[in-house]
């Protein structure tokens, strides 16, 4: 249940201005709500795992540890029914669409003015989507997103952990599960992005990147 102080809203963002500004965007949505600022992709994941009444998450794309889209799935696997909105830079065409595949229910630009920004945190505190219209996608890109977000939460963070470098048995100490159960996690997982080893399955998690010209 909501408490006093209204809905609980994550900021995640690494640029302090930008979060002030975030957080004046939610007090015009929503005056009673309490924000929690996270300055990078670790203190947003930790916040994620311990804060119970988190009502929504303002989630940028591009931190310093964090990258793509591979944030944005790993707050989804942590926390797959509280909703995310990304509110960035990126200027890429398909973003929100992709987005909006690995657990977005909304995708703003920070380009945009103080009152849009506010009005798609109400519709995301709302229940509602606030996704940009349909772009034109690359149909091979699409449906590896669609494969990578087709993992279970424990799946995903599984994979993340083997393309980071780490080894089964660091993977199995983090997630506290056996090693067995990393491997055979890691079966399944090959199985559902239709790839035949590690590398392969690598090159399918290009659908978490982003164009980076784009950003420029």
């Amino acid at each position: 249940m909501t408490g006093p102080t209204g809905p609980t809203v994550m900021i995640a963002d690494d640029h302090p201005l930008f979060r002030e500004a975030l957080k004046l965007a939610l007090m015009r949505a929503d005056s009673s709500a309490r924000a929690i600022e996270a300055a990078s992709l670790a203190d947003a994941l930790n916040i994620a795992a311990s804060e119970p009444d988190l009502k929504l998450v303002l989630l940028d794309l591009c931190m310093s540890d964090s990258q793509g889209f591979a944030g944005l799935a790993q707050l989804h696997a942590e926390r797959p029914d509280t909703p995310i909105l990304v509110v960035t830079g990126v200027e890429q065409p398909d973003a929100p669409q992709r987005a909006r595949q690995f657990g977005a229910v909304g995708f703003i630009r920070k380009a945009q003015d103080l009152g849009a920004i506010s009005a798609a945190i109400s519709r995301a505190l709302a229940g509602e989507s606030a996704v940009e219209p349909e772009a034109p996608d690359d149909p091979e890109l699409q449906a590896a997103a669609a494969r990578i977000a087709s993992l279970t939460p424990m799946q995903l963070k599984v994979l993340l952990g083997v393309l980071s470098g780490k080894l089964n048995k660091q993977i199995a100490f983090e997630l506290s599960i056996a090693e067995a159960t990393v491997k055979a996690h890691m079966t399944a997982i090959l199985r559902k992005l239709n790839v035949l080893n590690r590398t392969q399955a690598a090159l399918a998690m290009r659908a978490l990147e982003l164009d980076m010209p784009a950003l420029i």
